[in-house]
C-alpha cells in the first residue's frame, strides 16, 4: 500500500531523504549483528497489570519470535496490505508484532487501551481491518470480549487474535502462533513473491485533532525513519542507546520518538505504561538506561523533591525528552547544570515531527527550553540534518498571508519528509489539511523570535483554537503557562479563555498546586506582576484541581477545561 505520490518518492529519494531500506530491515541487521544483546524488556509490573510474566528477549530470540509470528500471520490468511488492529498495552508482544506486520507488508494499525465500542466502530468502518490482536486482560477490562461483541457488525474482521488463558472459542490464542516452529520456507517462499518496499505504509495511527472523531494517520517505512532520524540526532541517541518508553506505544511519540530510534541505534529497548514513578526510575537503574521521554509537570516535581533522585542511580540519562506542555527554563537548566543531562523540547504530531530543540543547535538550557528552531528558511544552517530538509512557514490564520516580521502569532505549517501524505480515506479531511504548496497546516501557532536581524527561532504560541481574545486582543495560554508554572507553588497549569458578555472573554488559570501547597490568585497576579507583562494577560480567575485532563499521550484537554470553566462562571 502506498500512498505516496510518485512525484513526492522521487524528489526525496533523489535528495538523499528517503531510502530502500524498511524498519525490518533495520531490525534483522541489529539481530544479525548482536544476537546475544537484550533487545526488548517488559515493565517488571507487568503480572500485575496484564497476563504473563515479564519477558526479556535477546536479538536472536526476538528474531526467532518475529518470525514464528509472521508465519503464523500468513497462516491465518493475513497478507501484504491487509489492515491489522492492534489493541495492547506496552508489552514485549506488541514491538514483536509490529515487527512481524511489517516482515510480511501488513498494515498495523495501533489503538490506545482507553479506546471502548464508540472509537472502535468509527477506526473499524474506515479501515475494514482482517485482523486484531488484543488481550483478555489490562487493567481488569477484557478487551477480548469487547472485539468479539463487536465483530458480527464488521464482516471484514475474520480473525481475532488474544493474549490470555481460557480464550473464547474462535479467537486465536497469540501463544500458539509464537510457541509452534514452521517451516522456514513458508516466509521465505512469501517473502519472495512480493514487493515490499519502504514507500509502503507500515503503520495507521489515530489522532484526535479537532475533528469528532479519530483521523487515520497512514505512515510509511521512510516516514517513521525521517521522524526517527531526527529524534536520535536531535535528543544526543549514541549507537547501543538504552531506551525506556512510558508512553503508549501507539503513535507518534512512542513510534517515532523510541520504537524505531532503538531500531537505528540498536541497543535496548524498555517497555513501561502506565507510568509508575517507582517502577519508572527503578528501571532507569536497573537497565542503565540512556534516553527516555518524561512530561514536564514530573520533571518539575522531581527536582522539587531532591530526596527522590537521589535514592535511584539515574547517572546512565544522557537526555530525556519531554513537551506537550511548556518547559521551564529553571528546570531545563538545573538537569543540565546538577546531573549533566540534556532536557530536550520536541514539538511534533501524528501528522508530522514539527521542531526539536537539541543541544547541538541549543547549547543553552534556557533557550532550549523556550524556543524551537526555525527550520527549513533561507539563511538559516542546522547541526541537525533534518532542520536542512524540513520546510517551516507561519501564515496569518485568516489571511494565509506568510508571517516574517518579529512576534506576530501565526499557523505553523511544515513540509518535507517526515510529514504524512493525507488522512486515510478521507480526502475532504487531507485537502483542508494542506495548502496549495503541499505544507501541512498543523493548526498550532507560533511567533518568530530572535537577536537584532538574526530572527532564527520560534516561539510556541499555543493551538489556533486555544488563543484567547480579550477585548479585541489576542492572548496566548501558552506564554501565560511558561510564566506561572516557574510558581514554586505550582505542580501544572494550563491556562484558558472563558466567555464574557462585554470582553468577548477572560482568562482563568486552572492550577495543580505543588505537594502540601495552596495557591491563591493573588499570588499568581502578584508573581506574574514581577515579569512586567502587560496588565490585560493577567488571569481574572483561577481554578484549583487536582489534576488536568489528558489524552492517552498526555496532551491537556483544554476543551473539557474550558467547558468546565465555563460551567463554574
Amino acid at each position: 500500500m502506498i500512498l505516496c505520490s510518485e512525484e513526492q518518492i522521487r524528489e526525496y529519494t533523489e535528495k538523499g531523504w528517503w531510502g530502500k531500506e524498511t524498519i525490518v530491515d533495520l531490525f534483522l541487521k541489529n539481530a544479525e549483528k548482536t544476537p546475544d544483546e537484550i533487545a526488548v524488556a517488559d515493565p517488571p509490573n507487568r503480572a500485575k497489570l496484564t497476563v504473563g510474566e515479564p519477558l526479556r528477549l535477546t536479538y536472536a530470540e526476538m528474531r526467532q519470535t518475529v518470525d514464528r509470528l509472521a508465519a503464523g500471520f500468513l497462516e491465518l490468511g493475513i497478507k501484504m496490505d491487509d489492515i491489522v488492529m492492534v489493541q495492547l498495552p506496552n508489552i514485549v508482544e506488541l514491538a514483536c508484532v509490529y515487527l512481524a506486520l511489517a516482515r510480511i507488508g501488513a498494515v498495523a494499525s495501533p489503538l490506545p487501551v482507553q479506546y471502548r465500542t464508540h472509537e472502535l466502530r468509527h477506526t473499524m468502518k474506515l479501515t475494514e481491518p482482517k485482523a486484531l490482536v488484543t488481550t483478555a486482560n489490562f487493567g481488569g477490562f477484557n478487551f477480548v470480549e469487547m472485539v468479539r461483541g463487536l465483530q458480527p457488525e464488521f464482516p471484514s474482521l475474520k480473525i481475532i487474535i488474544g493474549i490470555g488463558n481460557d480464550l473464547p472459542e474462535g479467537v486465536v490464542p497469540f501463544q500458539d502462533l509464537v510457541s509452534l516452529s514452521r517451516s522456514e520456507k513458508t516466509l521465505e517462499n512469501y517473502l519472495a513473491g512480493i514487493n515490499l518496499t519502504a514507500n509502503d505504509v507500515f503503520t495507521i495511527c489515530w489522532t484526535s485533532g479537532t475533528e469528532a472523531d479519530p483521523k487515520g494517520v497512514p505512515r510509511s517505512h521512510n516516514h517513521w525513519i525521517s521522524i526517527a532520524n531526527v529524534l536520535v540526532e536531535g535528543c544526543e541517541m549514541d549507537p547501543g542507546c538504552n531506551i525506556l518508553n512510558p508512553f503508549p506505544f501507539i503513535n507518534m511519540a512512542s513510534i517515532g520518538g523510541m520504537f524505531v530510534p532503538w531500531l537505528l541505534t540498536g541497543g535496548k529497548f524498555v517497555l513501561h505504561h502506565p507510568l509508575d514513578l517507582q517502577v519508572f526510575l527503578g528501571q532507569i537503574q536497573a537497565e542503565r538506561i540512556n534516553y527516555t521521554v518524561v512530561p514536564p509537570a514530573l520533571l518539575n516535581m522531581l527536582l522539587q523533591n531532591p530526596a527522590i533522585l537521589k535514592s535511584v542511580d539515574i547517572s546512565s540519562v544522557k537526555s530525556i525528552g519531554s513537551g506537550a506542555a511548556p518547559l521551564s527554563p529553571w528546570m531545563v537548566r538545573e538537569y543540565q547544570e546538577k546531573y549533566g543531562i540534556y532536557v530536550i523540547n520536541i514539538f511534533g504530531s501524528n501528522e508530522g515531527i514539527s521542531l526539536v530543540s537539541g543541544p547541538k543547535d541549543f547549547p543553552n538550557p534556557d533557550e532550549r527550553a523556550q524556543y524551537f528552531p526555525r527550520w527549513g528558511v533561507p539563511g538559516f544552517t542546522w547541526k541537525v540534518r533534518m532542520g536542512n530538509q524540513m520546510l517551516t512557514k507561519l501564515v496569518d490564520p485568516k489571511t494565509k498571508k506568510v508571517i516574517t516580521e518579529k512576534g506576530v502569532p501565526g499557523e505553523m505549517c511544515i513540509k518535507g519528509p517526515a510529514v504524512f501524505a493525507g488522512y486515510y480515506k478521507r480526502p475532504d479531511l487531507t485537502k483542508k489539511a494542506f495548502d496549495d504548496e503541499g505544507y501541512f497546516n498543523t493548526g498550532d501557532l507560533f511567533a518568530i523570535e530572535g537577536e537584532g536581524d538574526n530572527l532564527n527561532r520560534y516561539l510556541f504560541c499555543g493551538r489556533s483554537k486555544d488563543l484567547i481574545i480579550r477585548g479585541g486582543m489576542n492572548i496566548s495560554p501558552e506564554e501565560l503557562e511558561y510564566l506561572i508554572i516557574e510558581h514554586p507553588k505550582v505542580a501544572e497549569v494550563a491556562v484558558v479563555g472563558y466567555p464574557d458578555e462585554k470582553l468577548g472573554e477572560r482568562i482563568c488559570a486552572v492550577v495543580v498546586p505543588a505537594k502540601g501547597e495552596t495557591v491563591t490568585l493573588e499570588e499568581i497576579i502578584e508573581f506574574l506582576r514581577k515579569k512586567d507583562i502587560a496588565v490585560y494577560k493577567l488571569p481574572e480567575k483561577i481554578k484549583i484541581v487536582e489534576g488536568l485532563p489528558r489524552n492517552p499521550v498526555g496532551k491537556v484537554l483544554k476543551r473539557e477545561l474550558r467547558d468546565a470553566v465555563k460551567d463554574d462562571y
